[in-house]
């Protein structure tokens, strides 16, 4: 995928000594290390549905709030320094390609936002190495990409995109603008009230209900990088939607539980069969409509 270098004003920060200083904010809760069960947004699916207790709103998916439905939360932390962006995203070519993903992400969500009148509130990208701190505890690289809805950060440790080529088989670019762009996706989650909707379902219904809200929750999360890779179809090389459905089949909770322990278990799922992450990123790419993300109506 042909992408645009990065826009420098983008709002990012590292926790490394790569180059820039750590541009996230707020509060840092030690004490809540999320419980990972499998990568790709999985650390970040877990803090939403623990933490986001401080949030309020509807579900309207990103449909109705393009209607003109509320957004929420309101409260955030302080914007992360912008200073030296250009050397934190140009530090390794991971980083470039993240921050070109990001970038691009922002603008193409800042436009559709725009066109239906509502407000856009972009997120931070913090990378960090092995090791670091979010706004919602601790961020380790086994947690894989995550996004903490406390202070509105993706969190990135970069060696990921190493293993989802080599252990999950999930190769070229494009799968890894659509890590990107999957934890962009919760962010609009965040905005809409869908991420605080499934965090309601989730602290008054049974494990199985919990997690089925959580599989909803991530397979509009695919949705929405469909959607995203849809608004720039003409940036789109030979192979590029191959890559993402390797990917998407690649990261299926069936697909990893076969893998670890040779059986299925469907109650569990929290992000959804390979075959659902595959349909979602589907619809998103050929529809490039968000309003067909409802992943909360109907069957998935």
């Amino acid at each position: 995928m042909r992408l645009d270098d990065f826009d420098p004003n983008i709002n990012v920060g590292s926790q490394s000594n790569r180059g820039g200083g750590f541009g996230g904010g707020g509060g840092l809760l030690m004490g809540l290390l999320p419980m990972v069960a499998s990568r790709f947004g999985c650390g970040g699916v877990v803090v939403l549905l623990i933490l986001m207790a401080v949030f309020s709103g509807g579900l309207g998916g990103i449909g109705s709030m393009l209607g003109g439905g509320t957004t929420a939360p309101t409260s955030r932390s302080a914007p992360a320094e912008t200073t030296g962006a250009t050397a934190i995203c140009s530090a390794d070519p991971a980083r470039k390609a993240t921050c070109n993903a990001f970038s691009s992400a922002e603008n193409t969500w800042e436009a559709l936002f725009a066109q239906s009148g509502a407000r856009f509130e972009p997120p931070s990208l913090q990378f960090f190495d092995q090791n670091g701190q979010s706004g919602c505890g601790a961020a380790q690289a086994a947690m894989g990409p995550f996004y903490c809805p406390l202070d509105r950060g993706i969190y990135i440790d970069t060696t990921f995109f190493n293993e989802l080529s080599t252990k999950f088989g999930a190769q070229g670019d494009f799968a890894q603008y659509y890590v990107v762009a999957h934890e962009f996706g919760h962010h609009i989650q965040t905005l809409t009230g869908a991420s605080a909707k499934v965090q309601q379902i989730q602290r008054s219904a049974s494990r199985e209900e919990g997690n089925a809200a959580s599989v909803r929750l991530e397979l509009q999360a695919d949705c929405y990088a469909g959607v995203w890779a849809a608004q720039n179809k003409q940036r789109l090389d030979p192979g590029d939607v191959e890559e993402g459905m390797t990917a998407a089949q690649a990261i299926g909770d069936d697909t990893l539980q076969k893998k670890s322990s040779g059986t299925v278990n469907q109650e569990s799922f929290t992000h959804g069969s390979s075959a659902q992450r595959q349909r979602w990123l589907q619809r998103g790419l050929q529809s490039g409509d968000p309003a067909q993300c409802d992943t909360f109506s109907g069957a998935i």
